[in-house]
């Protein structure tokens, strides 16, 4: 079950980042900003939810209200659970989300470097919006609507 992240999560969902994207970040420059994100603060701001079997968090999503879109700032799975349709089930949740909201779009960006990450998120109807330096990184920028 996707649900709200409480404080005693975060501990878990560091975990996920950290798996998920360290393979990444030795194409990197500097480490990715998923991996230098406050997640405690995040879940007090109530903007992370977690993917939950039986009590193991297997997966988290990050999303922000912004004008116009929803913005996916993070999903990330355990390796654990990779392959098991947990990053699927995320990306439908911020799409469930971003409706109830009465937004009409998401948005989402990743590292330039993150070829596969871009290969995925085309596969699930997204599309390239733009690409440019944001932040200090090298971003491409997506868009779907819904």
């Amino acid at each position: 079950m996707i649900r709200p992240a409480r404080p005693e999560d975060a501990a878990a969902v560091e975990r996920i980042v950290a798996e998920a994207y360290a393979p990444l970040a030795a194409r990197m420059d500097k480490p990715p900003a998923p991996m230098l994100d406050d997640y405690p603060a995040r879940i007090a701001e109530g903007v992370v939810d977690v993917f939950d079997r039986d009590g193991a968090v297997l997966g988290m999503i990050i999303l922000v209200d912004q004008p116009g879109a929803l913005m996916l700032e993070n999903v990330a799975v355990a390796s654990e659970a990779r392959g098991q349709g947990v990053g699927g089930r995320l990306i439908a949740h911020a799409e469930d989300v971003a409706r109830s909201r009465g937004f009409e779009r998401i948005r989402l960006y990743t590292h330039a470097t993150m070829v596969e990450n871009q290969a995925m998120y085309r596969h699930l109807g997204f599309a390239e919006i733009g690409r440019g330096e944001d932040e200090g990184y090298d971003r491409v920028q997506f868009e779907k609507r819904l």
